[in-house]
């Protein structure tokens, strides 16, 4: 089993912990990463571009000029598409983006990030978390203390209101429940900081043979 450094919020080193295989000692997939990153870019776009058709245009029922004796190709609207204002051809309209993809799939792309992640040695674990307050301030000296640097995802096992608004206004930090990751969000950080309970919880979720969930102790 891969081993990792366990750290308090103060950056001393507790130990060392071990991971879970099914996790981050997995294969590393890179097409099946670029077709899951691909999905769920698509599925975070909205989709509501629309553009109006020669029919929804206002006004166009009257030709813009007799139909024959001026010398010119005759027309029929000027809502057409060739005249200025008229509707647009072939133009974007309402629609999904968004890709269906076997679990098995995501649970293989998000795997083989986790294992990445750790390979390149941006995984970092601490015992805890826990503030008693919300402050910025107590954040930013925990990651400074953590060595935490650039983009920081924090794995939280989960709902922790002071953490969330504590970092709300650190630039560059983002944090994600346990049950909730991502392959996006796993790949474009720097730094994986996941606080140890999280771990429990992440290997009820995502190890196993990436079929039905498995059910996840409270």
């Amino acid at each position: 089993m891969p081993q990792i450094t366990l750290h308090d919020r103060a950056g001393k080193d507790l130990g060392s912990i071990e991971l879970s295989d099914e996790l981050f000692a997995a294969p590393v997939n890179a097409a099946v990463l670029h077709q899951v990153v691909t999905a769920q870019l698509a599925a975070r776009r909205t989709g509501t571009h629309d553009t109006r058709t020669r029919g929804e245009i206002r006004g166009g029922g009257k030709k813009p000029y007799r139909q024959k004796g001026t010398g010119r190709a005759r027309q029929g609207t000027p809502s057409a598409p060739h005249y200025r204002g008229g509707g647009a051809v072939f133009g974007p309209h309402p629609r999904s983006y968004e890709q269906r993809l076997p679990r098995k799939m995501k649970r293989l792309a998000l795997r083989g990030a986790l294992t990445a992640k750790f390979d390149d040695g941006a995984i970092k674990v601490v015992d805890s978390l826990g503030l008693e307050a919300i402050r910025t301030k107590d954040v930013v000296g925990v990651l400074g203390a953590l060595e935490a640097r650039g983009r920081v995802l924090v794995v939280a096992p989960g709902r922790d209101q002071n953490l969330e608004l504590s970092t709300r206004n650190v630039p560059r930090v983002e944090v994600i429940l346990a049950d909730s990751l991502n392959v996006v969000d796993l790949l474009k950080a720097d730094v994986v900081l996941i606080e140890q309970p999280a771990l429990a919880r992440m290997e009820a979720i995502y190890a196993g043979n990436g079929g039905a969930p498995q059910e996840v102790p409270a």
